[in-house]
């Protein structure tokens, strides 16, 4: 007995060993599952969900012709450093051009060096109005117009040479076939965020012509563009439009002159030419050399897909920066065209706005002062509101007439009024 006694008490004393206790260091299973948790890494909140993406929105400014007639190039002469300034004439059109993504203009004037400047009928502008054309908050200008070649070959040449210094993009002119083939006479811009391609075109040359080895000098869409200019160059126009398309940008524009001289509507051969430019996928067509403003509508055709588009085209802005008389040829606008690419890629244009503009002729001031592009609205609020420096009854009446015109061509529903909650004496 004694023996069973002794063994089962080693035998108790052997298994008590085994048993973990606190004295030992391990814890009891209480504090094990608290360090383990301890251990383990805290629970993440569910990831947040992916923000839907946004559309890409941009504002294309678009502008009429910037032609350099005689009493706007003495306008901008400083006899004081024997130079040229034109920017008090851009004045107002510069401060909406500053919210402008991209602007683009019709330069309608060679910049062929002087030392003697000319007007019409043969232009010839000082390289300062290119500077201040760019100072003013143009990205872009087209160069194809009846005005190209006033100064031969070499004037073509050099406005291009003066354009690439300046830093303003152009198309419609070209200094060698190799110049025209490398981009098939399209220029790429990234207008906020959305990529166009622009063409440009002219109807001819007002009767100069050019070399058979030297077409590539200038963009014409007429095969008889020196004659009775009614037979459009459709091969050429399919050909570059469908290099264009072949870029894959968002949009295609076609800046294009064209349709007759003092005119309020367009003609059969713009609206023909039009629907054919719809047709190859041109998304906006921009026009000009009327020197009066054109209306604006929406195309739909059938495109070279067999599929059904729409295109925007406005057929005349008129003239821009000019010294013409008449009030309808001293009235014009800045085009505001707002652009919109969805998440999906898809891009279209959702609005379309213009604010109006006039050419003040004021010939008894100072030189530097005679000429000026002043907003229609800004200039009628200044004078309303008694602090108004630069326009009289007579100015007044000018541009309410103006004003009426605009709407009378364009429509009303597209005025857009500048911001006058800060009128200043200017």
């Amino acid at each position: 007995m004694k023996r069973l006694f002794a063994l089962a008490l080693s035998l108790a004393l052997l298994l008590s060993g085994c048993a973990a206790s606190p004295a030992d260091g391990q814890g009891s299973s209480a504090d094990q599952s608290a360090a383990l948790s301890q251990s383990l890494p805290a629970p993440q909140p569910p990831p947040e969900p992916e923000p839907e993406p946004e559309p890409v929105v941009s504002h294309l400014m678009v502008a009429g012709d910037i032609m350099s007639h005689t009493p706007i190039v003495s306008d901008a002469y400083v006899a004081e450093t024997d130079s040229y300034d034109f920017q008090h004439m851009f004045q107002d059109a510069a401060a909406q051009l500053a919210g402008a993504d991209y602007a683009v203009a019709n330069l309608e004037t060679p910049l062929a060096g002087g030392p003697e400047y000319l007007g019409y009928p043969v232009f010839d502008a000082p390289d300062e109005l290119a500077y201040d054309t760019k100072a003013a908050g143009f990205d872009l200008v087209s160069t194809a117009n009846n005005h190209s070649r006033d100064q031969g070959m070499d004037g073509i040449y050099r406005t291009l040479d003066i354009l690439d210094q300046v830093g303003l993009a152009h198309v419609g002119t070209y200094r060698s076939q190799q110049e025209r083939d490398e981009t098939s006479g399209i220029y790429v811009a990234d207008v906020g965020g959305i990529s166009v391609a622009f063409l440009s075109y002219t109807y001819g040359l007002n009767g100069f012509r050019l070399d058979s080895d030297k077409m590539y000098a200038a963009n014409l869409f007429n095969l008889d563009y020196y004659t009775t200019l009614a037979n459009p160059d459709y091969e050429l126009l399919q050909s570059d439009l469908a290099a264009a398309r072949a870029l894959d940008t968002d949009l295609i524009a076609v800046m294009i002159h064209w349709g007759n001289e003092y005119k309020n509507a367009p003609n059969s051969h713009q609206t023909n030419l039009a629907q054919f430019l719809v047709e190859q996928g041109a998304d906006l067509i921009l026009g000009g050399h009327p020197h009066v403003l054109e209306p604006y509508e929406t195309i739909t055709a059938t495109g070279w897909d067999g599929q059904e588009r729409q295109g925007f085209v406005i057929y005349s802005l008129g003239n821009f920066i000019s010294n013409q008389l008449e009030l309808e040829t001293k009235t014009t606008i800045i085009l505001d065209l707002e652009l919109t690419k969805a998440p999906d890629g898809t891009t279209s244009l959702t609005d379309v706005r213009y604010t109006p503009y006039y050419m003040l002729h004021r010939n008894d001031l100072p030189v530097g002062q005679k000429r000026q592009l002043v907003n229609i609205h800004q200039a009628m609020a200044e004078y309303e509101a008694g602090t108004s420096q630069r326009i009289t009854a007579k100015n007044y009446t000018q541009l309410q007439a103006a004003l009426d015109h605009c709407h009378t061509i364009l429509g009303e529903a597209g005025d857009l009024p500048s911001d006058l909650s800060n009128v200043q004496a200017s």
